[in-house]
């Protein structure tokens, strides 16, 4: 027999399985498939009109006084019954019938309301005592369940945590994708059950286009003042992995509550819009979404391109220590400067990462180096307006949905690379892939130890000394061992120039002019920044 219903109720059959109705020996007679109706209430009544007393998911219990005695009675009693909606019919033997008639009993069955008789007499008011007794508490644990919810999610807070962990937990206590939507519909942030499987919830929500939010829970999260601003937005949890109980409607009012405090903070649905974007970017480069889907799931997020090129870019900032109010502002500031581009871009954002990953639509390819430069300068615009400087744009290849995510994962590492490189507009990722072999090779001793082999007397020396020879080496390689050209960005006459290259090549013992030489001074001067 079914003991566990939904989270907050008592089904019939746990009902059934307590101690005072046991004691009648019941017998399920009809609609045993249904026995895990919730039960709301209790009610004992002989009336033969009792349908009209009742308002549906009650538990009735009766001796059969108002049956009628007639067919055409009993079938109307049952029937008026079911159209109640009363969770089961439960009938005690004895005082009217020693068996339940055929009319009762068939009628329930073809209405498939649960029908249960008692061959043995039970206090009615034990019965009801006891499952009210049941309904008291499951209600106090539902609150307890509500309220250990509500506690997570202010530990979130306080912990430095935002809207999306808020999110995560909620959606995690109810198994079901979670949604933060403006009042007008627009999708800000989406949540779903973590290492569940089931639909990505963008997927989810591009079909509510065509199927409506029928099943939804929806909670106004308020905003400031009457009228327009009274809504700043709605919680909405759909039912496509679990059922949903009362339980999560409780928790779902606490949890807006907690959302209203922190969407009180100024540009909150900015910052939170550009964490999902940056949720779908990231999970697209990490394989997590399928490129199959993620050209429907993007325009979920606005991101509509023509039937061009795709181009990946990533932005990170110069430091990692960006305040965690700080990234609204940022947002903001670098989509203002976007919208000036001329090309459709999806920005999102990474505060774990701390960088910013785009996609932008291209017409053509031959455009790249163009739109590259608009949107890089759009970018450091962005970020300078927001306190940041020089910030590493690096550019991908332009590419299709379907290498998009190894694209954006490419120019993540190329960004990280990249930094402690000259200050440019934007980098080439294909011109980085050095930059990104020996950055994953940083955690080896290998490079560390190569880096020491081949210039450590040079590095040793310039800590020394207050004459630098990196740079002047630096950039001799950088002209490929042309001296003149070399002496002319050093601002050194020649002569001075030709000293130094000797003063280097002594502490190395080496030929600079030598090609492998040279080769292995570049290699080692590049991994210097990663292993330092």
């Amino acid at each position: 027999m079914e003991a566990q219903g939904p989270q907050g109720t008592i089904t019939v059959a746990r009902a059934l399985d307590l101690p005072a109705l046991r004691k009648g020996l019941p017998e399920v007679l009809a609609a045993g498939d249904r026995l895990d109706r919730p039960v709301r209430w209790v009610h004992a009544g002989e009336a033969p009109h009792i349908a009209t007393l009742l308002k549906g998911g009650e538990l009735l219990l009766t001796t059969g006084l108002g049956l009628g005695s007639r067919p055409a009675e009993q079938r109307g009693f049952v029937r008026g019954l079911a159209e109640r909606g009363i969770a089961a019919l439960v009938v005690e033997l004895g005082a009217r019938f020693a068996t339940l008639p055929a009319a009762v009993v068939d009628t329930a069955r073809s209405l498939g309301l649960p029908l249960v008789q008692l061959h043995r007499e039970v206090p009615f008011v034990a019965v009801t005592e006891e499952i009210h007794t049941e309904l008291v508490n499951e209600h106090y644990a539902l609150l307890r369940r509500a309220e250990e919810v509500h506690r997570q999610c202010t530990e979130v807070l306080l912990g430095g945590g935002g809207v999306p962990e808020v999110l995560g937990l909620f959606a995690g206590f109810t198994g079901n994708p979670v949604f933060l939507q403006t009042p007008d519909g627009r999708l800000l942030y989406a949540a779903g059950p973590a290492g569940r499987a089931g639909a990505d919830p963008l997927q989810v929500w591009e079909g509510l286009r065509d199927a409506g939010l029928a099943g939804a829970l929806t909670t106004d999260i308020p905003g400031q003042g009457p009228g327009p601003g009274a809504v700043r937005a709605r919680l909405t949890v759909l039912p496509v992995n679990a059922p949903l109980a009362p339980v999560h409607r409780i928790a779902a009012e606490r949890t807006a509550g907690l959302l209203a405090v922190v969407l009180l903070q100024a540009r909150q649905e900015e910052e939170l819009a550009a964490r999902g974007r940056g949720d779908f970017l990231s999970g697209l480069a990490d394989g997590r979404v399928d490129p199959a889907d993620a050209p429907a799931q993007a325009r979920v997020l606005g991101f509509r391109p023509g039937p061009g090129p795709l181009l990946p870019m990533v932005l990170r900032l110069s430091t990692d220590l960006v305040p965690p109010d700080s990234w609204a502002a940022l947002v903001c500031a670098v989509q203002e400067e976007l919208a000036a581009v001329g090309a459709p871009v999806l920005l999102g954002v990474r505060l774990p990462e701390g960088r910013i990953p785009l996609l932008v639509g291209l017409r053509e390819e031959a455009e790249r180096a163009a739109v590259a430069d608009r949107v890089a300068g759009a970018l450091r615009a962005g970020t300078e307006r927001s306190g940041q400087r020089r910030p590493v744009v690096v550019a991908g290849a332009p590419t299709g949905w379907g290498a998009a995510g190894a694209g954006l994962r490419h120019a993540a590492e190329a960004a990280t690379a990249a930094r402690g490189l000259p200050d440019r507009l934007w980098h080439d990722v294909r011109q980085l892939d050095v930059d990104v072999l020996l950055w994953r090779l940083r955690s080896q001793g290998d490079l560390a130890a190569f880096v020491d082999r081949v210039i450590g007397p040079l590095i040793a020396h310039d800590r020394a000394s207050r004459q630098a020879l990196l740079p002047t080496l630096e950039t001799y390689l950088a002209h490929a061992g042309r001296k003149a050209e070399t002496a002319r960005e050093l601002h050194l006459n020649r002569q001075t120039l030709y000293d130094r290259l000797a003063r280097i090549a002594r502490l190395l013992g080496t030929d600079l002019e030598d090609p492998h030489t040279a080769l292995s001074l570049n290699l080692a001067l590049r991994a210097r920044r990663h292993v330092g």
